[in-house]
């Protein structure tokens, strides 16, 4: 009986059983998972727009009197929700918000649902220094948002990190910018984000969220966290310059125990982030699609580019990731973790037209890997404890700076099963005897090479 290399369930002796068949029907022309998820847009009806006067309001506009600022500023919001404007405008000016809400959240500005904030161009919302673990610059209170146009500045520079009580800790990496709490349908367009003392934008358990446009940086934590979302888009983005306290990521998701599914992160550029630029430890039918990663010829990652976690679902194709100085884990432009077993990953992963410059690929200790027509320069691409493997038309090249030829880090294979062809590594195609009924170990790493 003839069975399909990849993603099936095979009754011959020696085939491994895979759980989450892939239907080809559901591939499109390039052998990639068709996107199956739209993101909901907020819509704003019948829309009326309610500029804000700050004298009427004597709001302070010049990054003074936080107290004074924050209340008065959030009395002018207030009465436009309650009058019913749907579009509030924040016109030019400099506002220093903070308010001591207990002992570890410093509070900032709220906005309603079912409006549009907009920031004249030369607005900006910054929170006054405080000694607190958590705070939010904005934070949204309600469905169908838009913020859009503006500045967001947090505190790193100044703020006082006082130990917890409770441990003596003084992470203090829970400060935001815009804070996504409990939020369906939200739009954060052509903002500029930066100086927290935590992530650019914070999504904890909402739906339907949109970045695109935006410029964030300089955040000791993430660019933006994703801990619980569902149909999450960040496109057209420019993250970077994160460092300052783990984990570091432009992206980082990470729902500790709530479902993230549905996330399309496309047409991003990456670069200077410590940590890394994308990390996936829990999000199913993620779509890494089109970025654009450097590592920047000052900066050092700690894991790598693009990494994924054990039983994640990742879609990486036509990126182009560049590395410098590598990383902890080495010059890998993505690495997979795993745990094997039941721990490891129970759908595919694919890995499509991608170029690794100065960089490779690892993966282990797992099986589904669709792996085709990407670029490996100068670094390797390689496999551990891995079945139901595909490799079609890839390419690896040697360092530029290699004095001798390295056959064992080029295709590096252990314990792994599969189907190879087309694969080249310089000028020449190379064989690689992958099987799927006889795992497949190259001499070099038996002899320790």
């Amino acid at each position: 009986m003839a069975c399909v290399i990849l993603f099936v369930s095979c009754s011959t002796e020696n085939s491994i059983n895979i759980p989450n068949v892939v239907d080809e029907e559901n591939l499109d022309a390039s052998g990639l998972p068709i996107l199956s998820f739209v993101v909901q847009q907020p819509t704003i009806t019948n829309a009326t727009s309610y500029t804000i006067d700050v004298v009427e309001w004597d709001i302070p506009n010049d990054y003074t009197n936080a107290i004074k600022t924050t209340a008065n500023l959030q009395a002018a919001i207030d009465f436009a929700h309650d009058e019913g404007y749907t579009q509030i405008v924040l016109p030019a000016g400099e506002y220093l918000v903070g308010e001591d809400v207990n002992d570890i959240y410093q509070g900032g500005i709220d906005i309603y649902g079912n409006t549009e904030l907009i920031f004249n161009e030369d607005a900006v919302l910054g929170i006054d220094t405080n000694n607190k673990w958590n705070y939010c610059v904005l934070r949204l209170n309600g469905d169908n948002i838009i913020v859009r146009n503006g500045t967001i500045v947090g505190e790193r520079d100044t703020h006082i990190f006082t130990p917890r009580e409770s441990d003596g800790k003084t992470a203090h990496d829970e400060g935001h910018g815009i804070c996504v709490w409990s939020n369906n349908n939200v739009l954060i367009d052509n903002m500029e984000i930066r100086d927290l003392t935590g992530d650019g934008s914070l999504v904890l358990e909402s739906n339907d969220v949109t970045f695109t446009n935006n410029n964030i940086y300089n955040n000791r934590r993430q660019g933006i966290s994703v801990v619980g979302g569902i149909r999450i888009q960040i496109t057209d983005n420019e993250i970077h310059h994160i460092s300052g306290t783990a984990p570091q990521f432009g992206v980082d998701i990470e729902g500790a125990g709530r479902v993230d599914e549905d996330i399309l992160i496309q047409n991003n550029y990456f670069h200077h982030n410590s940590g890394g630029d994308i990390v996936n430890t829990s999000g199913e039918n993620v779509y890494i699609l089109d970025n654009v990663m450097e590592q920047g010829d000052d900066s050092t990652y700690l894991d790598g580019p693009i990494v994924s976690w054990n039983k994640t679902h990742n879609i990486i194709a036509r990126n182009t990731v560049t590395m410098v100085n590598g990383s902890a884990n080495g010059r890998l432009g993505y690495i997979q973790y795993s745990s094997g077993g039941d721990k490891g990953h129970n759908r595919a992963t694919y890995v499509h037209e991608n170029i690794m410059n100065n960089c490779g690929m690892y993966m282990y200790d797992s099986y589904g890997a669709d792996v085709r027509r990407n670029q490996f320069l100068g670094y390797f691409l390689a496999f551990t404890d891995y079945y139901n493997i595909i490799m079609i038309d890839n390419l690896v090249t040697y360092s530029e700076t290699e004095t001798h030829l390295r056959y064992c880090w080029s295709y590096r294979f252990n314990n792994a099963k599969g189907f190879a062809e087309g694969n080249y590594l310089g000028d020449n195609l190379e064989e690689i005897p992958l099987s799927t009924s006889k795992a497949y170990t190259l001499q070099c790493v038996l002899d320790g090479w």
